[in-house]
């Protein structure tokens, strides 16, 4: 497949404001080449400043894979200074997902090893289909996650756990995955997207602003002790004071109405 001419990330934004986002390189399992690192980052961007996308879904394409991290063919003719620099890349894109200001919600349609179970692990949510499985495999290849997986999963999980899973490169099933907390659900294929849309519809309908300012309050905080989280709270709160959509959400509460956001 010559991607030069099929985009290896595609974006689809639906009147709902919900954006599915699809990695695009089923005959590779999704892995993340150079070119599709570059194309991710491009449509990030794009998310990030589009005040109609209020939750975005992250998937893959096909049935066999969500992502199988770096593309290790490709890694294989770098040179030493080469694969450092992919390796800061995409540990610099997945930090980008986690930025983006909108709730995002993983969709493991498949495997996700190595760099794919990283990428989901800054997303806000993960829904995994019962055939998908999950691990942060690298040990095995006598590297180590190196793209925040080895400070995302101790935060999820704990850290003797994340210990065990990586020392290990042990690969769960999703619903051992789902049972430790690395998915929040992990459901029949057939229900994967109704169940990921059921979700984002959930969160899209309220406040734009609001799921922000509370994204950035949950993940702020939980970094800090528990007196700066509180006056983050505070601070995040006091943002949506001013705001239309506040005086809004009043407004139809009283009238017994469902409310209609605006996000300003």
């Amino acid at each position: 497949m010559n991607e030069t001419v099929v985009k290896t990330v595609l974006v689809e934004k639906r009147s709902d404001g919900i954006a599915i986002v699809t990695l695009n390189r089923p005959e590779a399992a999704n892995a993340l080449s150079k070119q599709m690192l570059h194309d991710f980052r491009e449509r990030l961007e794009d998310l990030k400043n589009d005040l109609q996308v209020r939750v975005v879904l992250l998937t893959g394409a096909g049935e066999k894979a969500f992502c199988a991290g770096a593309d290790l063919k490709e890694r294989r003719n770098m040179s030493d200074a080469e694969s450092k620099q992919t390796v800061r890349l995409i540990g610099a894109t997945i930090n980008e997902v986690e930025a983006l200001p909108q709730p995002v919600i993983a969709v493991l349609n498949g495997v996700a090893f190595g760099g794919g179970l990283e990428l989901a692990l800054a997303c806000d949510l993960r829904v995994g289909a019962l055939e998908a499985k999950v691990g942060l495999t690298e040990t095995s290849l006598a590297i180590i996650p190196g793209a925040g997986g080895t400070q995302r999963l101790p935060r999820l999980i704990g850290p003797g756990k994340a210990k065990e899973l990586i020392f290990t490169a042990q690969r769960l099933t999703a619903g051992e995955a789902a049972e430790i907390g690395i998915l929040e659900y992990a459901v029949s294929r057939t229900e994967l997207l109704d169940k990921a849309l059921g979700l984002a519809k959930t969160m899209a309908k309220n406040g734009p602003i609001a799921l922000v300012q509370a994204k950035k309050a949950v993940n702020k905080g939980i970094e800090v002790d528990l007196a700066t989280g509180l006056k983050i709270e505070e601070l995040a709160y006091d943002a949506l004071i001013p705001t239309e959509d506040r005086i809004e959400g009043l407004k139809a509460f009283a009238e017994k109405r469902p409310p209609e956001y605006k996000g300003r």
